[in-house]
């Protein structure tokens, strides 16, 4: 075979334009053209063999039925003492029940840090936690009592969730985060914005609009911390938001608008990431909010439906929109 396509061969392969067995080929095709055996193949275009990847023995968790048996039995001893201390509580004293949420909420909160410190059940170590929070805050209720204890329960209750969140970063805590939220949007609602039992319409909207915080809150510890379960709170205040607003007099349009402004954002959330918590939530969202608040609108059924309708056409072209851009962004 002459030297020149012996030289072009290899640069071709060098070059990865051509892969050793193609080379081979073409070499052999020449020569047999050529009237003559096949030369040696060079060391530098021999085909490469497939290399063998040894895959490393998958760890056999041996113990992964004693842990979940541990985390079941831990469960119900918890519940025992709860349900103890439950039917117990109208007989205690002022000392007593304080001293009995404190111990909980030291136990619980305590114990957490330790399996933290020492790196062990992470997720044990963070549903500790987020119950402790909430002991916590119940524990300080009950020390200050009234109006005040309830708003600085769940000011004391917060702050240890967010301490939780920044330091374990489980998503237990998001939702206990969320919670600690919720109770206090209603506590601040009823105890200082509307402490007037006559405005209960009006502190409706007030909640509403609270609910519409708490979800901004949740997104944005979406951005550092579990996003699925995160903005999935999200939206879960957004709803929260539209139930108030349907309470609040003629607040059905502001329901309404929140009610579709919240799966909106979930929506285009799945068509990014393709979170299935998302759409689940989203549609769950969508499907209660805007046949209730069709039919406050409209107090028709046929109303309900063509509003329906109108929604389900405005999803189709909103999938069909994010399929093309999806195309677009894979040619």
């Amino acid at each position: 075979m002459p030297s020149r396509l012996q030289d072009e061969l290899t640069r071709l392969v060098s070059a990865g334009v051509l892969r050793p067995y193609q080379a081979e080929a073409l070499r052999t095709a020449a020569e047999a053209d050529a009237g003559r055996p096949p030369a040696p193949v060079p060391p530098s275009a021999t085909p490469e063999q497939p290399r063998t990847v040894r895959t490393p023995p998958t760890a056999t968790h041996s113990s992964a039925l004693t842990e979940v048996l541990g985390y079941i039995g831990g469960a119900l001893l918890l519940g025992a003492v709860a349900l103890l201390t439950l039917a117990n509580w109208g007989e205690m004293g002022r000392a007593a029940r304080i001293s009995t949420g404190t111990s909980a909420a030291v136990i619980l909160l305590g114990t957490a840090a330790v399996l933290a410190l020492l790196r062990r059940r992470e997720q044990l170590s963070s549903a500790l936690a987020s119950l402790g929070c909430c002991v916590a805050g119940f524990a300080t209720y009950v020390a200050i009592e009234g109006e005040a204890g309830r708003v600085v329960g769940v000011a004391v209750a917060l702050a240890l969730a967010v301490l939780g969140v920044w330091w374990l970063a489980g998503s237990s805590l998001l939702v206990a985060t969320f919670g600690i939220l919720a109770v206090g949007v209603l506590v601040i609602t009823a105890d200082v914005l509307t402490p007037d039992t006559s405005t209960t319409t009006n502190s409706a909207g007030i909640a509403g609009t609270g609910f519409i915080l708490v979800a901004f809150v949740m997104a944005m510890f979406g951005l550092v911390r579990d996003q699925v379960t995160a903005w999935s709170l999200a939206g879960a205040a957004m709803f929260s938001s539209s139930i108030c607003w349907l309470v609040q007099e003629r607040g059905e349009v502001m329901a309404l608008a929140v009610g579709t402004a919240g799966p909106a954002a979930l929506l285009v959330a799945y068509g990014r990431r393709h979170a299935s918590a998302y759409a689940v939530v989203g549609c769950s969202i969508l499907l209660v909010i805007w046949p209730i608040s069709l039919y406050q609108l409209t107090n028709n059924v046929a109303g309900v439906a063509i509003g329906l309708v109108i929604a389900s056409t405005a999803l189709l072209l909103a999938v069909l929109l994010l399929t093309r851009r999806q195309r677009r962004l894979v040619e």
